[in-house]
């Protein structure tokens, strides 16, 4: 894609230690995307499940509102 072509591009002029941090953040990303994707395509219950069970605890009022300043 344009986008892609144009990140890489100037990915490219950057300092190599950069480049391969930048680089290896990608694939950690694309690694870890792979790995939850076997994961939940080898359990599509236990998702399923999972997500009944947090619609619960959100009904019975047991969650709170995500506040991301906090993490």
């Amino acid at each position: 894609s344009e986008l892609l072509d144009k990140t890489v591009a100037q990915i490219k002029q950057l300092p190599k230690d950069r480049q391969d941090a930048i680089a290896a953040f990608i694939l950690e990303e694309i690694e870890d995307e792979a790995r939850w994707d076997a994961a939940f395509a080898k359990s599509p219950e236990v998702l399923e499940r999972l997500a009944e069970e947090a619609e619960a605890e959100d009904q019975q009022g047991q969650t709170e509102e995500l506040n991301p300043d906090a993490l």
